[in-house]
């Protein structure tokens, strides 16, 4: 597994791509299938969008910690909705 730096604004572009391929499909989409999608619509959509999302990351560890933090809120916030109510 790759990580890359992606500024705020190409993150909040990336996320609006993949709430809409979750409506369309009907299921969660990460983040990985998100970016799998516009690589492969490149070349019919924006492919500034794509180049200005991948970037080299210095740090990959602070990623790594800041992806599994938000996993784990993920998780909780599951837990919360699918446990069962008194």
């Amino acid at each position: 597994m790759t990580t890359i730096s992606i500024t705020e604004d190409v993150k909040k572009e990336l996320l609006k791509v993949a709430a809409e391929l979750q409506l369309r499909r009907g299921r969660r989409v990460d983040l990985n299938e998100a970016v799998r999608y516009l690589v492969t619509q490149r070349r019919r959509k924006n492919p500034a969008l794509l180049k200005e999302a991948c970037g080299s990351l210095d740090d990959a560890r602070e990623a790594i910690a800041e992806l599994l933090a938000e996993r784990r809120l993920d998780e909780e916030r599951t837990e919360r909705k699918t446990r069962p109510r008194r």
